[in-house]
């Protein structure tokens, strides 16, 4: 097997690391909320029926920005039905899932949780701009965020939050570019309602943060046209756009799912350059900034499978979007972490959808046990590690050929160097059946040993943590591994996630 390559130089650097690279996503779909994150008959409950077990893995992952309450469901969202004594909360149908939505769970009690999480959890909150507007957002935004001596700030105060919940960065509507969306609308359609909901929302805050949203994915029939006529009636008046994106193997083809985060990075420089063209038509000097505010590997095949089955119909917290992941998945959600990290300079906001139960990092069994998922690893890693400054690599590596994305690199990485000088490589080996020898030229960089070599690989790549086994799958540490003369030179073990840290 040749060696794969590359130099890092404190000199050539992508932009620095934001904490809400590393947010995630709470919906109310399936038993995200529900049993997830919220089931106050659980033994570990706290007083306002939070999970401490899934807390303290919450907090172990190290989530910041969280994404509420959607999602397709915020598409029919009424925050209203939300706030206020839970036992007084109206039951709903939620026409995304067709599910029942109890509302026991609401607007105070995700502030609550963010507060239990910790100070780095922020709230991300999304309006409903499919059956609502400008008005509803108002409300919102007033009810949320204003102090006091108005009556929806005197009404939050009054259902027991004096404070307000301080909600910063706010999505205005959810994949609106989409059929499947209540209250789907066109580019020019929605792009004017966000104008006049940000205008609106300006004058209230002028600090606030606003999202608007992108393609639901690149492969949307009106991707990059939706982008630029939405941005085109509101790019004085946003702060990011939205991207998303789910990869899962097609038809058996392993080799180019390992490839996914090829679509994934031809996905952020797309959307960047098509900001960037509207803002030169605009003679804006302004950039757009990207939230990235859907991600992860999703068997959206088996979703479908199920979608219009009788058994889902209008059900509370059903079991759905379960995906259990294996070493194999991990291995690809962790060459997505590389592909935002090496766009840091432009992607700022990221969310892991979703965080408990649908899609997750976390599992958890009603009255029972949580455990993390094989993707649960690479995540808490590059949250830990992953902050400071990205350097710029271009790796010289052994290719292979996929069906879907032609030739590919078998080395996916990316570096990040920490205010204290110390710098963490990230390293995915795509292949399936050989090791990958590693060289690194340490240029200009005072770094002289291996903290750590930690590798999430195994011999069965289909292994994964279940309610049986749940600790089946985890990183273990690779010797061997050295600094010599200004090189780093290390063995990616074959269908591996690779952290080395350097001191």
């Amino acid at each position: 097997m040749h060696t794969a390559r590359f130099t890092l130089d404190p000199a050539f650097t992508v932009g620095e690391v934001s904490p809400r690279l590393f947010g995630s996503f709470v919906e109310h779909l399936g038993r995200c909320v529900y049993t997830g994150i919220f089931e106050p008959t659980h033994p570990t409950a706290d007083a306002e029926g939070l999970r401490r077990d899934v807390l303290d893995l919450v907090r172990e992952l190290g989530v910041t920005a969280v994404r509420y309450p959607g999602g397709n469901f915020v598409s029919g969202y009424k925050w209203e039905d939300s706030v206020g004594p839970a036992e007084d909360r109206p039951r709903r149908l939620d026409l995304a899932w067709r599910s029942t939505e109890t509302n026991r769970f609401g607007l105070a009690e995700y502030i609550a949780f963010l507060k239990k999480v910790g100070p780095q959890a922020e709230p991300m909150m999304a309006i409903n701009l499919g059956t609502r507007g400008v008005a509803e957002a108002l409300e919102l935004q007033e009810y949320a965020n204003h102090p006091s001596g108005t009556a929806l700030s005197d009404l939050r105060a009054a259902h027991g939050d004096k404070d307000p919940f301080g909600i910063k960065v706010w999505c205005l509507g959810n994949e609106m570019d989409g059929p499947w969306q209540t209250g789907h609308k066109t580019a020019r359609e929605y792009g004017r309602l966000a104008a006049e909901t940000a205008r609106a929302m300006r004058q209230m805050d002028p600090s606030v943060e606003l999202v608007a949203c992108g393609s639901s994915s690149q492969s949307m029939p009106t991707f990059a046209e939706w982008e630029a006529t939405v941005l085109e009636e509101t790019y004085d008046l946003v702060d990011y756009i939205s991207l998303h994106a789910y990869y899962e193997p097609q038809d058996g083809d392993l080799d180019s799912f390992l490839a996914s985060a090829v679509d994934m990075e031809s996905f952020i420089e797309n959307v960047v350059a098509t900001c960037d063209h509207v803002g030169a038509r605009l003679k804006s000097p302004k950039k757009i900034s990207l939230s990235f505010d859907e991600w992860n590997v999703w068997y959206t095949s088996r979703w479908h499978e199920i979608e219009n089955s009788a058994a889902r119909d209008w059900a509370e917290a059903p079991r759905l979007l379960e995906d259990n992941y294996s070493v194999l998945d991990a291995v690809v959600f962790g060459s997505l972490l590389i592909a935002l990290l090496r766009h840091a300079d432009r992607v700022t906001v990221a969310c892991l959808a979703q965080l408990v139960n649908v899609i997750a990092p976390i599992m958890t069994e009603p009255g029972g046990p949580a455990w993390r998922q094989t993707t649960f690893f690479p995540f808490a890693q590059a949250s830990r590690y992953g902050r400071g400054e990205v350097l710029d690599v271009r790796v010289q590596s052994p290719t292979y050929e996929t069906a879907k994305y032609g030739e590919a690199d078998l080395l996916h990485a990316t570096a990040v160097r920490a205010a204290d000088g110390t710098v963490t490589v990230f390293a995915v080996n795509r292949s399936r059946t050989e090791a990958l020898p590693l060289e690194v030229a340490l240029n200009g960089l005072d770094l002289t040993s291996v903290a750590e070599h930690s590798a999430l690989a195994d011999a069965d790549p289909d292994a994964r943590n279940t309610l049986t086994e749940p600790e089946r799958v985890a990183p273990h540490a690779v010797e061997g591994t050295e600094v010599r003369d200004g090189t780093l030179t290390a063995v990616l073990e074959p269908l591996s996630w690779n952290m080395i840290r350097l001191a």
